[in-house]
């Protein structure tokens, strides 16, 4: 679906990007991170085709960005950090203008009432959008990305400025997106990419320094593996039989979750999760949940990009 292969951009003598090369399939969310300069927003900039590369390509659905740009855009919805809104038009004329402008060959009254819908707009139609809060100009600049239903969006801090609850609306917005759309998520909010996607690309000094699934990353370098288990029991009982699990470091209690269930947070120095599924069994207990607790995205970030770390 999106083919980045050995992208170079210079700034005059300041090398930006330094040879990149990642690859997305259809269904996929990206989380893009990268400190102020690393060269996250040249590389979105690359795949819109909005600046050229020095070297290398990028293809959009097979098509290339520079040898194919009108079929390659086609295939690309793209919100900026700051929506591309004309502010005096009410919602429904300005996504009937966006319409029109990119060309699209959909029924226009009903594509335009079925997006507003998906991303709930259809209450503002005939509102101006100046007069918009924040939240809904963000939906709307969704919505401009949407028409015409491209297999790719690229989405720029979509929940910046945002309140927690309009967060809330964004986030599962972009996992509803996510299942006929491959999305490519900015965000400067760790805990926001952690949440909603499912694959993490960090970008330092212009060049890709990890690339992975996002609970994989969260992994990264850790000798001691953490499982949140809930299970049904005695609680002493339960106790005892995690502490006798082969390679288990150490059993934490977390209380009663619910009558007679009871949550424990286990250490282990390897995978231990058949090992107490069986153990737990045997004590006539029964697991109503078992979880991998990775550290925060936060700190995995932070030791990637001072080269604490290798991927």
């Amino acid at each position: 679906m999106i083919e980045v292969e050995n992208i170079t951009k210079h700034y005059g003598k300041h090398l930006a990007l330094d040879n990149i090369s990642f690859k997305l399939n259809e269904g996929d969310i990206l989380g893009f991170l990268g400190s102020n300069g690393a060269g996250k927003s040249t590389t979105m900039n690359i795949i819109t085709g909005y600046i050229s590369s020095d070297s290398g390509t990028v293809k959009i659905n097979g098509h290339d960005i520079l040898e194919e740009p009108l079929e390659a855009k086609k295939n690309i919805g793209y919100l900026p950090e700051v929506p591309p809104l004309y502010n005096d038009m009410t919602v429904e004329k300005y996504l009937e203008f966006m319409y029109k402008l990119k060309k699209v060959r959909l029924s226009m009254k009903e594509h335009i009432k079925e997006i507003c819908e998906m991303v709930q707009i259809d209450d503002v139609g005939d509102r101006i959008i100046k007069n918009l809060s924040k939240g809904y100009k963000q939906r709307v600049g969704i919505a401009q990305a949407l028409l015409g239903y491209p297999p790719v969006l690229i989405l720029d801090e979509p929940t910046s400025g945002l309140d927690p609850a309009q967060i809330i609306e964004i986030r599962k917005l972009v996992r509803d997106l996510g299942k006929k759309h491959t999305v490519i998520l900015s965000s400067h909010v760790l805990s926001e990419v952690q949440a909603v996607c499912d694959k993490i690309l960090v970008i330092n000094n212009g060049k890709i320094v990890a690339d992975g699934e996002t609970d994989s990353l969260t992994q990264l370098g850790s000798e001691t593996r953490k499982i949140k288990i809930v299970a049904e029991g005695r609680e002493q009982n339960l106790y005892s039989v995690l502490k006798s699990v082969d390679r288990v470091t150490e059993v934490k209690k977390m209380g009663e979750s619910e009558k007679g269930c009871y949550e424990f947070i286990v250490e282990s120095t390897a995978d231990v999760r058949r090992a107490v599924s069986k153990a737990i069994a045997r004590a006539d207990g029964i697991i109503l949940l078992m979880q991998p607790e990775g550290r925060s995205l936060e700190e995995t970030f932070l030791n990637i990009i001072s080269g604490n770390e290798e991927v």
